[in-house]
């Protein structure tokens, strides 16, 4: 199976309209915002599979943040008297990203009585107490989240907590809809990064064959930006993807003989870039939505690599 994904129509074809799908290599794709995105159709938009999509993204949403603020939603109230009561601003931010995870958890909590009771054939409206307490943890979660670092430490994915409130509030289908808007503009910071990196090492000859392997990384990287981990393409996908990475993270520039101490100190930073480039890459093929403040501040260093040469 070839992992190269399909992200821009051929250059005399005519720009497709967002939401045409099509098969590419026997696999339904759509097209958003100048990528075409494997396609998987939206469940039955019914409160039970809701459940399902919420407490996945949930986990997944814990997955890809910083440790220790998966708290329960049990403990809410201890979280937010935690939260009230400390004064010094790093503290603060943690228990704030605390009670966020207490006021997510507590949301979902809520949900699955709902499902529950639905399944035993008693409806609750939208207008009811329980819906209204939901709603109210995931708003106030999200409003928090804000305060929640990327398991990085390089900046804060509130995109993230965003996905189980949409799911929430608006039909599947048009869940399914914002998550193909998010995963075409991760690609597109993928090609960014990968672009950049190419350019800024191209300064030095002993990077030449790092080339094919950033190449090699955002292709793949963007086939793990799309695929679900329950499509069985992902046993082909995730591997290649580590596979590649390696490469990248393994890679040495070599030194040329006779360099002076200077040139060799500045080879050792496009080494650096290269990795620091790499991980991103990872980062945003993981969480699938773009990280627009690690993005700009790698630009930068990369801009800064290249002026320290010019």
């Amino acid at each position: 199976m070839s992992s190269k994904p399909a992200t821009v129509p051929p250059p005399d074809a005519e720009e497709p309209e967002n939401g045409i799908t099509r098969n590419i290599n026997g696999i339904p794709h759509i097209y958003y915002d100048g990528y075409w995105i494997r396609y998987y159709t939206p469940p039955e938009d019914t409160l039970s599979e809701k459940k399902r999509l919420i407490d996945a993204l949930t986990k997944r949403t814990f997955h890809h943040t910083e440790a220790g603020i998966n708290t329960p939603g049990e403990k809410l109230e201890l979280a937010r008297e935690a939260f009230e009561r400390e004064d010094n601003p790093q503290r603060k931010r943690v228990n704030a990203a605390m009670l966020a995870g207490a006021l997510f958890n507590r949301a979902t909590d809520i949900f699955t009585t709902i499902v529950d009771l639905e399944q035993k054939g008693i409806t609750i409206t939208r207008d009811n107490a329980l819906m209204a307490q939901c709603s109210k943890c995931f708003t106030e979660a999200l409003d928090l989240s804000k305060n929640v670092l990327h398991h990085s430490g390089e900046e804060g994915v509130d995109e993230l907590w965003g996905e189980p409130v949409k799911v929430f509030t608006m039909p599947i289908g048009d869940y399914y809809t914002s998550r193909y808007r998010k995963i075409a503009q991760a690609m597109r910071e993928i090609d960014l990064i990968g672009n950049t990196l190419k350019c800024t090492l191209r300064i030095h000859d002993s990077f030449a064959a790092a080339h094919p392997l950033i190449d090699d990384f955002v292709s793949i990287a963007k086939k793990e930006c799309e695929i679900l981990r329950t499509d069985m393409g992902y046993y082909q996908v995730w591997p290649e993807f580590v596979a590649d990475g390696e490469k990248l993270t393994e890679f040495l520039a070599p030194i040329p003989r006779g360099a002076s101490s200077a040139l060799e100190r500045h080879i050792k930073r496009g080494t650096l870039l290269l990795r620091g480039g790499k991980n991103l890459i990872t980062w945003i093929a993981n969480v699938r939505v773009p990280m627009p403040v690690s993005t700009r501040s790698f630009l930068e260093r990369c801009e800064q690599y290249r002026d320290s040469v010019t």
